[in-house]
């Protein structure tokens, strides 16, 4: 597997691309949201290569990115609950809970 870093475009989005055989299977966001504020933004992984340790690849790669270029920065997520263990691995501290509710307007 490869990662590929993708640089800011013009909404200040970066990326990080998951590569297997030149075919994508996962990638990881993040925005530049304030000269010193981030936001760590959605995550995807191909059900194909799921519980391969793609996703955990994805997220180290960003973090090590972030550590060595934004030092001072604040970060911040939202996450599902399936994530929130690593974030708070990391030293992240959590805040209020929030739960996805949609609704079809007919």
């Amino acid at each position: 597997m490869n990662i590929v870093h993708v640089k800011p475009n013009g909404q200040e989005l970066e990326s990080w691309v998951a590569l297997i055989d030149n075919e994508v299977v996962g990638h990881i966001f993040m925005k530049l949201e304030s000269t010193d504020k981030l936001k760590f933004m959605d995550a995807w992984v191909h059900d194909d290569h799921r519980r391969k340790g793609i996703y955990r690849k994805l997220w180290d790669t960003r973090w090590e990115y972030v550590q060595n270029n934004y030092k001072g920065y604040k970060i911040y997520a939202w996450c599902k609950n399936e994530s929130l263990p690593l974030l708070v691995e990391k030293g992240f501290s959590t805040g209020e809970i929030c739960t996805y509710v949609e609704i079809t307007i007919i």
